[in-house]
């Protein structure tokens, strides 16, 4: 079985394109727990184009079930993480002008900042995740940096069309998650997840928690959104 995080963004993004607070993130969020989800993730990014800070305090103070908090390891994320003090922080890399994530982490690159990093989330409690290609090699490093889990990144395999496609793409998922495992990490996966494709995670048994938003607010829209959370739990084992 895989534990579930609804990532609400999209709940924000429908809000802030007319303003004011319809559709309300948290009574969406509460929506969610209420139909079963083990947790919420919330990504407020810089630019604040989904994702507010009031939506996190308000989301922190009314949930009794996991609180994820992912970003880039920017200072405010870091100083608002340590504020909310959520079960977990999913350190994701993020690029200018970029529509969502789309690639992991560099550990080579930003290991310094990594390390600074995880550090003063981990002194305060908080679990911390890092959002990772693919890559068996990228695995002993994450580990290395001290991070508690990888989150891997899910879409190439989610988008892949053909059968050997697919059966690449869950192969690679399936060396990383065996390399992860050997490094000692704990995995989560996320990114285009959907009915269709999350069903075969359920293989990969170091797997303990998927992070999904624009599918299941997607799919919400046509069956109601509590509907679409037991669903995507179905999916997930449960």
């Amino acid at each position: 079985m895989i534990n579930l995080s609804v990532n609400v963004n999209k709940v924000a993004t429908l809000r802030n394109a007319r303003g004011g607070d319809n559709p309300n993130v948290l009574q969406a969020a509460l929506t969610c727990v209420e139909a079963g989800c083990q947790g919420i993730t919330v990504h407020p990014r810089k630019d604040q184009r989904h994702i507010r800070p009031g939506d996190v305090y308000e989301i922190a103070s009314a949930i009794d079930v996991e609180f994820n908090i992912e970003g880039d390891a920017r200072p405010d994320l870091i100083n608002l993480a340590l504020e909310i003090r959520p079960a977990q922080c999913t350190l994701v890399p993020v690029e200018e002008g970029e529509v969502t994530s789309n690639h992991g982490w560099d550990i080579q690159k930003h290991e310094k900042s990594l390390v600074t990093a995880i550090d003063r989330l981990q002194k305060e409690g908080i679990r911390v995740s890092l959002f990772m290609d693919a890559d068996p090699a990228q695995m002993a490093g994450a580990a290395a940096v001290g991070a508690d889990r990888v989150e891997l990144y899910t879409e190439p395999y989610a988008s892949a069309k053909t059968e050997r496609e697919i059966a690449n793409q869950f192969a690679r998922l399936r060396e990383t998650h065996d390399a992860a495992l050997d490094a000692g990490m704990v995995l989560n996966a996320g990114h285009d997840l959907d009915l269709n494709n999350l069903p075969r995670l359920q293989e990969l048994s170091g797997i303990k928690e998927v992070s999904i938003g624009h599918a299941l607010i997607s799919y919400a829209l046509y069956v109601g959104l509590n509907k679409a959370v037991k669903d995507f739990l179905k999916a997930c084992g449960q």
